[in-house]
């Protein structure tokens, strides 16, 4: 248990955690179970799809709730407010430009660096494990950063970090 991973995240991303397991626990959990007694009424379990999808569904909310207690037990809570706006780390805003052809596009990109578990691409919240962060992180404002990614290397200027 002592080498179990840290799951860095913020005080509000750990919060939502915690209130989709107590959900997961007190709600859906009670669902599923209602849905596969109510299976188990239609007879014969070996060809019964609905049992199936039910237990199926059953195991895969067990995963779910086993692995949001393990990221809550192991949360490191990082403050967006405590460190220093001098160098990219987790829980900042950073606002960069793509250099295209040498030259800094007019497009500028904006994400917060989290941790995995409260990552959000639609929200614009990136994992610390994701390559763009990766490259960006301990950067300072002014940088001109080589980042690798999935679709190859991406030069950026960092413009701010809030």
């Amino acid at each position: 248990m002592a080498n179990e991973k840290q799951y860095p995240m913020t005080a509000e991303g750990k919060r939502k955690l915690e209130e989709e397991l107590v959900k997961l626990e007190t709600e859906t959990r009670k669902e599923i179970v209602e849905r596969i007694k109510i299976a188990r009424d239609f007879g014969d379990l070996s060809e019964n799809a609905e049992y199936d999808s039910a237990k199926e569904e059953q195991a895969f909310l067990e995963g779910r709730i086993s692995t949001l207690k393990s990221m809550i037990r192991n949360a490191v809570i990082i403050s967006e407010d405590e460190t220093d706006n001098s160098v990219v780390s987790l829980g900042k805003t950073v606002t960069f430009v793509e250099i295209i052809n040498g030259k800094p596009s007019s497009d500028e990109e904006s994400y917060t660096i989290v941790g995995s578990a409260e990552a959000d691409p639609m929200e614009f919240r990136i994992s610390n494990e994701s390559p763009i962060a990766k490259g960006l992180l301990g950067r300072a404002e002014g940088e001109e950063v080589a980042v690798q990614t999935p679709g190859g290397e991406m030069k950026v200027k960092i413009v701010s970090i809030k």
